[in-house]
Protein backbone atom coordinates (compact mmCIF):
# COMPACT_ATOMS: atom_id res chain seq x y z
CA UNK A 1 0.00 0.00 0.00
CA UNK A 2 3.44 2.39 0.32
CA UNK A 3 5.40 0.99 -2.49
CA UNK A 4 8.20 3.23 -2.85
CA UNK A 5 7.42 5.01 -0.24
CA UNK A 6 10.82 6.25 2.17
CA UNK A 7 10.36 6.10 5.83
CA UNK A 8 13.38 7.53 8.30
CA UNK A 9 12.88 5.62 11.61
CA UNK A 10 13.78 7.03 14.82
CA UNK A 11 13.53 5.07 17.93
CA UNK A 12 14.71 6.53 20.85
CA UNK A 13 15.68 4.90 24.72
CA UNK A 14 12.56 3.42 26.11
CA UNK A 15 11.44 -0.18 26.85
CA UNK A 16 8.87 0.62 23.77
CA UNK A 17 11.84 0.64 21.32
CA UNK A 18 11.63 -4.10 21.45
CA UNK A 19 7.57 -3.08 18.98
CA UNK A 20 9.58 -1.07 17.03
CA UNK A 21 11.25 -3.82 15.32
CA UNK A 22 7.70 -5.09 14.39
CA UNK A 23 6.76 -1.69 13.44
CA UNK A 24 9.26 -2.05 10.90
CA UNK A 25 8.65 -5.29 9.41
CA UNK A 26 4.88 -3.51 8.89
CA UNK A 27 5.99 -0.52 6.91
CA UNK A 28 8.39 -2.81 4.80
CA UNK A 29 5.47 -5.73 4.00
CA UNK A 30 3.36 -2.22 3.10
CA UNK A 31 5.92 -1.47 -0.21
CA UNK A 32 8.06 0.65 2.02
CA UNK A 33 11.73 1.22 2.11
CA UNK A 34 13.09 2.08 5.73
CA UNK A 35 16.18 3.01 7.42
CA UNK A 36 16.95 3.47 11.16
CA UNK A 37 17.93 6.44 12.98
CA UNK A 38 18.51 5.28 17.09
CA UNK A 39 19.37 7.56 20.02
CA UNK A 40 22.13 5.79 22.19
CA UNK A 41 20.35 5.11 24.79
CA UNK A 42 17.33 3.04 22.43
CA UNK A 43 20.44 0.60 22.05
CA UNK A 44 20.70 -0.34 25.49
CA UNK A 45 17.07 -1.16 24.96
CA UNK A 46 17.28 -3.59 21.51
CA UNK A 47 20.45 -3.40 19.59
CA UNK A 48 21.14 -1.87 16.22
CA UNK A 49 22.30 -5.27 14.88
CA UNK A 50 18.27 -6.29 14.86
CA UNK A 51 17.51 -3.44 13.03
CA UNK A 52 20.08 -3.46 10.51
CA UNK A 53 19.49 -6.91 10.20
CA UNK A 54 15.68 -6.19 9.39
CA UNK A 55 16.23 -2.99 7.75
CA UNK A 56 18.94 -3.78 4.91
CA UNK A 57 20.70 -0.77 5.40
CA UNK A 58 23.40 0.43 8.39
CA UNK A 59 21.49 2.11 11.75
CA UNK A 60 22.93 5.69 12.15
CA UNK A 61 23.69 6.27 15.91
CA UNK A 62 26.95 8.32 16.09
CA UNK A 63 27.41 11.73 14.26
CA UNK A 64 31.38 11.71 14.75
CA UNK A 65 31.31 8.19 13.01
CA UNK A 66 34.26 8.26 11.04
CA UNK A 67 33.22 6.85 7.15
CA UNK A 68 32.97 8.46 4.18
CA UNK A 69 29.37 7.06 3.56
CA UNK A 70 28.42 8.64 6.95
CA UNK A 71 29.50 12.41 5.58
CA UNK A 72 26.37 14.57 6.29
CA UNK A 73 24.65 11.68 6.71
CA UNK A 74 21.93 13.66 9.06
CA UNK A 75 21.25 16.19 5.89
CA UNK A 76 21.50 13.24 3.37
CA UNK A 77 18.80 11.20 5.26
CA UNK A 78 16.51 14.08 5.91
CA UNK A 79 16.52 14.61 1.96
CA UNK A 80 15.93 11.37 1.12
CA UNK A 81 13.22 10.53 3.26
CA UNK A 82 9.45 11.25 2.66
CA UNK A 83 8.20 11.05 6.07
CA UNK A 84 10.47 11.08 9.57
CA UNK A 85 8.25 8.66 11.80
CA UNK A 86 9.85 8.62 15.88
CA UNK A 87 8.39 5.47 17.77
CA UNK A 88 9.22 5.59 20.60
CA UNK A 89 9.25 8.75 21.31
CA UNK A 90 10.84 9.86 24.65
CA UNK A 91 10.24 12.69 26.98
CA UNK A 92 13.85 13.72 26.46
CA UNK A 93 14.05 13.20 22.74
CA UNK A 94 10.51 15.57 22.34
CA UNK A 95 12.21 17.84 24.89
CA UNK A 96 15.28 18.11 22.73
CA UNK A 97 12.62 18.59 19.41
CA UNK A 98 10.43 20.78 20.78
CA UNK A 99 13.45 23.31 21.91
CA UNK A 100 15.74 23.11 19.07
CA UNK A 101 18.38 21.20 20.75
CA UNK A 102 21.22 18.35 19.07
CA UNK A 103 22.79 16.15 21.12
CA UNK A 104 22.57 12.72 18.92
CA UNK A 105 22.05 11.84 15.15
CA UNK A 106 18.29 11.76 15.88
CA UNK A 107 18.13 15.07 16.66
CA UNK A 108 20.29 15.71 13.66
CA UNK A 109 17.99 14.30 11.40
CA UNK A 110 14.92 15.90 12.70
CA UNK A 111 16.12 19.31 12.73
CA UNK A 112 17.48 18.94 8.88
CA UNK A 113 13.86 17.28 8.00
CA UNK A 114 11.58 19.54 6.30
CA UNK A 115 9.24 16.50 5.50
CA UNK A 116 5.97 15.33 7.79
CA UNK A 117 6.88 14.09 11.22
CA UNK A 118 5.10 11.83 13.64
CA UNK A 119 6.00 10.51 17.03
CA UNK A 120 4.32 8.30 19.37
CA UNK A 121 5.31 9.15 22.84
CA UNK A 122 6.18 6.40 25.33
CA UNK A 123 6.69 6.96 28.94
CA UNK A 124 5.53 6.74 32.04
CA UNK A 125 2.27 8.52 33.51
CA UNK A 126 3.58 10.95 35.65
CA UNK A 127 6.00 11.75 33.36
CA UNK A 128 3.78 11.68 30.06
CA UNK A 129 1.12 14.59 32.31
CA UNK A 130 4.01 16.30 33.82
CA UNK A 131 2.84 19.83 32.55
CA UNK A 132 6.27 20.34 30.68
CA UNK A 133 6.05 17.49 29.10
CA UNK A 134 2.21 18.61 27.99
CA UNK A 135 3.88 21.95 27.15
CA UNK A 136 6.53 20.28 24.47
CA UNK A 137 3.76 18.12 22.70
CA UNK A 138 1.68 21.40 22.75
CA UNK A 139 5.08 23.08 21.10
CA UNK A 140 5.56 19.88 18.26
CA UNK A 141 1.77 19.89 17.65
CA UNK A 142 2.22 24.03 16.55
CA UNK A 143 4.81 23.51 14.39
CA UNK A 144 3.20 20.26 12.17
CA UNK A 145 4.48 17.89 14.15
CA UNK A 146 1.73 14.77 14.81
CA UNK A 147 1.53 13.66 17.97
CA UNK A 148 -0.14 10.30 18.58
CA UNK A 149 -2.25 9.69 21.40
CA UNK A 150 -0.78 7.40 23.76
CA UNK A 151 -2.51 4.13 25.21
CA UNK A 152 -3.61 3.63 28.48
CA UNK A 153 -2.56 0.38 30.46
CA UNK A 154 0.16 -1.48 32.20
CA UNK A 155 3.25 0.65 32.21
CA UNK A 156 6.89 -0.41 32.31
CA UNK A 157 7.35 0.57 36.10
CA UNK A 158 4.14 -1.52 36.78
CA UNK A 159 1.26 0.10 37.65
CA UNK A 160 -1.51 1.16 35.27
CA UNK A 161 -1.99 4.16 33.49
CA UNK A 162 -1.68 6.73 30.25
CA UNK A 163 1.46 6.50 28.59
CA UNK A 164 2.68 3.25 26.50
CA UNK A 165 3.46 4.18 22.97
CA UNK A 166 0.33 3.20 20.27
CA UNK A 167 0.98 -0.65 19.22
CA UNK A 168 2.92 -0.85 15.66
CA UNK A 169 -0.46 -1.75 13.95
CA UNK A 170 -2.28 1.69 15.05
CA UNK A 171 1.03 3.47 14.13
CA UNK A 172 1.03 1.62 10.96
CA UNK A 173 -2.42 2.85 10.08
CA UNK A 174 -1.87 6.33 10.93
CA UNK A 175 1.07 6.16 8.83
CA UNK A 176 -0.69 4.67 5.61
CA UNK A 177 -4.14 7.41 6.31
CA UNK A 178 -1.12 9.92 6.08
CA UNK A 179 0.91 8.95 2.99
CA UNK A 180 -2.01 7.48 1.06
CA UNK A 181 -5.43 9.23 -0.13
CA UNK A 182 -8.29 7.82 2.00
CA UNK A 183 -11.61 8.48 3.06
CA UNK A 184 -10.98 11.77 4.26
CA UNK A 185 -8.84 12.85 1.94
CA UNK A 186 -9.89 16.60 0.55
CA UNK A 187 -13.12 16.37 2.67
CA UNK A 188 -14.56 19.28 4.66
CA UNK A 189 -15.18 19.33 8.06
CA UNK A 190 -16.41 21.54 10.18
CA UNK A 191 -16.13 21.85 13.77
CA UNK A 192 -17.13 23.30 16.60
CA UNK A 193 -15.81 23.66 20.09
CA UNK A 194 -15.54 25.13 23.42
CA UNK A 195 -18.30 26.94 25.62
CA UNK A 196 -19.90 30.46 24.80
CA UNK A 197 -19.98 33.37 26.81
CA UNK A 198 -22.91 35.25 27.54
CA UNK A 199 -22.40 38.55 28.73
CA UNK A 200 -23.84 40.27 31.62
CA UNK A 201 -22.07 43.90 31.45
CA UNK A 202 -19.19 44.67 30.47
CA UNK A 203 -16.91 42.17 33.03
CA UNK A 204 -19.36 39.19 33.92
CA UNK A 205 -20.78 36.11 31.28
CA UNK A 206 -23.15 33.45 32.38
CA UNK A 207 -21.09 30.29 30.85
CA UNK A 208 -20.13 26.96 30.99
CA UNK A 209 -17.20 24.33 32.23
CA UNK A 210 -16.32 23.22 28.58
CA UNK A 211 -12.54 23.48 28.37
CA UNK A 212 -12.84 22.54 24.62
CA UNK A 213 -9.95 19.58 24.58
CA UNK A 214 -12.74 17.49 23.03
CA UNK A 215 -13.82 19.50 19.87
CA UNK A 216 -9.88 20.39 19.28
CA UNK A 217 -8.65 16.76 19.05
CA UNK A 218 -11.65 16.24 16.80
CA UNK A 219 -10.41 18.71 14.68
CA UNK A 220 -6.93 17.68 14.92
CA UNK A 221 -7.54 14.40 13.86
CA UNK A 222 -9.67 14.83 11.07
CA UNK A 223 -6.73 17.33 10.15
CA UNK A 224 -4.39 14.66 10.42
CA UNK A 225 -6.59 12.28 7.94
CA UNK A 226 -5.94 14.88 5.15
CA UNK A 227 -9.59 16.66 5.51
CA UNK A 228 -9.67 20.71 5.58
CA UNK A 229 -10.77 21.72 8.67
CA UNK A 230 -12.32 24.59 10.13
CA UNK A 231 -12.60 24.90 13.53
CA UNK A 232 -15.17 27.10 15.29
CA UNK A 233 -14.51 28.44 19.25
CA UNK A 234 -15.63 29.75 22.22
CA UNK A 235 -13.42 31.39 24.71
CA UNK A 236 -10.47 28.29 25.68
CA UNK A 237 -7.32 28.61 26.53
CA UNK A 238 -5.82 25.87 24.06
CA UNK A 239 -3.82 27.13 21.40
CA UNK A 240 -5.38 26.47 17.40
CA UNK A 241 -3.93 23.34 15.89
CA UNK A 242 -1.72 24.60 13.32
CA UNK A 243 -3.17 22.06 10.58
CA UNK A 244 -6.61 24.14 10.97
CA UNK A 245 -8.15 27.08 9.77
CA UNK A 246 -9.45 28.47 13.46
CA UNK A 247 -11.74 30.96 14.11
CA UNK A 248 -12.54 32.52 17.36
CA UNK A 249 -15.89 33.31 18.54
CA UNK A 250 -17.34 34.17 22.17
CA UNK A 251 -20.97 34.06 22.33
CA UNK A 252 -23.72 31.56 20.56
CA UNK A 253 -24.92 34.41 18.31
CA UNK A 254 -21.85 34.67 16.88
CA UNK A 255 -20.86 30.94 16.31
CA UNK A 256 -24.14 30.74 14.74
CA UNK A 257 -23.69 33.24 12.43
CA UNK A 258 -19.93 32.03 12.08
CA UNK A 259 -21.25 28.07 11.51
CA UNK A 260 -24.28 29.37 8.57
CA UNK A 261 -21.35 31.41 6.46
CA UNK A 262 -19.11 27.78 6.35
CA UNK A 263 -21.80 25.03 6.66
CA UNK A 264 -23.08 24.96 3.55
CA UNK A 265 -20.10 24.04 1.72
CA UNK A 266 -19.35 21.03 4.26
CA UNK A 267 -18.90 17.69 4.00
CA UNK A 268 -19.47 16.46 7.42
CA UNK A 269 -19.85 18.60 10.22
CA UNK A 270 -19.08 17.92 14.44
CA UNK A 271 -20.80 20.10 16.63
CA UNK A 272 -18.80 19.50 19.98
CA UNK A 273 -19.16 23.00 21.13
CA UNK A 274 -21.30 23.38 24.64
CA UNK A 275 -23.62 26.11 23.85
CA UNK A 276 -25.20 28.57 26.21
CA UNK A 277 -28.87 27.64 26.13
CA UNK A 278 -29.63 31.04 27.51
CA UNK A 279 -28.31 34.62 27.43
CA UNK A 280 -29.42 37.80 29.31
CA UNK A 281 -32.53 39.80 27.34
CA UNK A 282 -30.68 42.83 28.05
CA UNK A 283 -26.78 43.46 28.63
CA UNK A 284 -25.52 46.57 30.72
CA UNK A 285 -23.38 48.63 28.97
CA UNK A 286 -21.40 49.66 33.04
CA UNK A 287 -20.75 47.05 35.61
CA UNK A 288 -23.94 46.10 37.49
CA UNK A 289 -23.07 47.27 41.09
CA UNK A 290 -23.58 45.24 44.46
CA UNK A 291 -25.43 48.30 45.62
CA UNK A 292 -27.99 48.60 42.98
CA UNK A 293 -29.78 45.96 45.64
CA UNK A 294 -30.19 42.40 44.20
CA UNK A 295 -30.67 42.55 40.19
CA UNK A 296 -33.01 40.05 38.85
CA UNK A 297 -31.94 38.50 35.28
CA UNK A 298 -34.38 37.61 32.73
CA UNK A 299 -32.78 35.43 30.55
CA UNK A 300 -34.12 34.37 26.76
CA UNK A 301 -33.38 31.52 24.58
CA UNK A 302 -30.17 31.21 22.22
CA UNK A 303 -30.69 30.16 18.83
CA UNK A 304 -30.38 25.99 18.42
CA UNK A 305 -27.40 25.89 16.46
CA UNK A 306 -27.73 22.33 15.96
CA UNK A 307 -31.00 22.21 14.83
CA UNK A 308 -31.46 25.07 12.20
CA UNK A 309 -28.16 22.80 10.62
CA UNK A 310 -29.83 19.74 10.88
CA UNK A 311 -32.92 21.72 8.94
CA UNK A 312 -30.86 23.15 6.20
CA UNK A 313 -29.03 20.12 5.58
CA UNK A 314 -28.48 18.54 1.58
CA UNK A 315 -28.51 14.76 1.32
CA UNK A 316 -24.66 14.58 0.45
CA UNK A 317 -23.85 16.56 3.75
CA UNK A 318 -23.62 14.67 7.38
CA UNK A 319 -24.10 16.42 11.12
CA UNK A 320 -22.72 14.91 14.03
CA UNK A 321 -23.79 16.10 17.73
CA UNK A 322 -23.29 15.99 21.21
CA UNK A 323 -25.12 15.36 24.18
CA UNK A 324 -24.50 15.62 28.09
CA UNK A 325 -27.01 14.02 29.81
CA UNK A 326 -27.25 13.42 33.78
CA UNK A 327 -30.72 11.70 33.79
CA UNK A 328 -32.73 9.49 31.33
CA UNK A 329 -29.54 9.42 29.12
CA UNK A 330 -30.13 7.35 26.42
CA UNK A 331 -33.47 8.18 25.78
CA UNK A 332 -32.87 12.03 26.00
CA UNK A 333 -30.14 11.37 23.63
CA UNK A 334 -32.28 9.55 21.06
CA UNK A 335 -34.76 12.05 21.24
CA UNK A 336 -32.39 14.69 20.31
CA UNK A 337 -31.03 12.32 17.32
CA UNK A 338 -34.39 12.43 15.85
CA UNK A 339 -35.63 16.09 16.49
CA UNK A 340 -32.54 17.81 15.31
CA UNK A 341 -32.37 15.60 11.94
CA UNK A 342 -28.83 14.05 13.03
CA UNK A 343 -26.86 11.38 11.37
CA UNK A 344 -24.41 10.63 14.53
CA UNK A 345 -24.83 11.78 18.27
CA UNK A 346 -22.22 11.43 20.84
CA UNK A 347 -24.07 11.10 24.37
CA UNK A 348 -21.69 12.20 27.58
CA UNK A 349 -23.16 11.11 30.77
CA UNK A 350 -22.00 13.00 33.56
CA UNK A 351 -22.97 10.42 36.02
CA UNK A 352 -20.03 7.97 35.04
CA UNK A 353 -16.95 9.07 37.45
CA UNK A 354 -14.50 11.10 35.75
CA UNK A 355 -16.57 12.09 32.81
CA UNK A 356 -17.30 16.19 32.14
CA UNK A 357 -15.89 19.11 31.36
CA UNK A 358 -12.30 19.59 31.93
CA UNK A 359 -10.94 16.19 32.01
CA UNK A 360 -8.39 14.28 29.95
CA UNK A 361 -10.04 11.04 30.18
CA UNK A 362 -13.29 10.31 28.73
CA UNK A 363 -15.75 7.65 27.65
CA UNK A 364 -19.08 8.63 25.23
CA UNK A 365 -21.63 6.33 23.96
CA UNK A 366 -22.75 6.53 20.04
CA UNK A 367 -26.22 6.66 18.85
CA UNK A 368 -26.41 6.66 14.69
CA UNK A 369 -29.56 7.55 12.33
CA UNK A 370 -30.15 3.93 11.53
CA UNK A 371 -30.64 2.62 15.17
CA UNK A 372 -26.53 0.92 15.58
CA UNK A 373 -25.53 1.90 19.59
CA UNK A 374 -21.59 1.69 20.51
CA UNK A 375 -19.72 2.83 23.52
CA UNK A 376 -16.12 3.36 23.86
CA UNK A 377 -13.98 2.55 26.95
CA UNK A 378 -12.45 5.01 29.51
CA UNK A 379 -9.18 6.47 27.27
CA UNK A 380 -7.99 9.80 26.94
CA UNK A 381 -9.96 13.02 24.76
CA UNK A 382 -7.59 12.45 21.87
CA UNK A 383 -8.44 8.83 21.60
CA UNK A 384 -12.04 9.07 21.90
CA UNK A 385 -11.36 11.63 18.76
CA UNK A 386 -9.99 8.65 16.94
CA UNK A 387 -12.92 6.67 17.67
CA UNK A 388 -15.33 9.64 17.25
CA UNK A 389 -13.99 9.92 13.44
CA UNK A 390 -14.04 5.72 12.92
CA UNK A 391 -17.34 5.86 13.81
CA UNK A 392 -17.65 9.01 10.99
CA UNK A 393 -16.08 6.53 8.54
CA UNK A 394 -19.73 5.04 7.79
CA UNK A 395 -21.29 7.99 7.07
CA UNK A 396 -18.59 9.44 4.52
Amino acid sequence: MMPGTRIILGVSGSIAAYKSLYLLRLLQKSGAEVKVVMTPSATKFVGALSFRTLSGFPVFIDLWEDGENLKSAHVQLAEWADLLLIAPATADTLARMATGRCENALDAVYLSSRKKVIVAPAMDHEMYHHAAVQQNLQQLQSQGVIVLPTDTGELASGIQGQGRMQEPEQIWATVQELLQPGLWTGKNVLVTAGPTFERLDPVRYIGNFSSGKMGYSIAEAAAQKGANVTLISGPVALPFPSNVKGIQVESAQQMLAEVLTHFPNQDITIMAAAVADFRPAEVANQKIKKANSNPILELVQNPDILKTIGELKQPNQKVVGFALETQQEEENAKQKLASKNLDLIVMNSLNDPGVGFGTDQHKVTLFFKDGRVSATPYVSKKEIAQLILQACDTLL
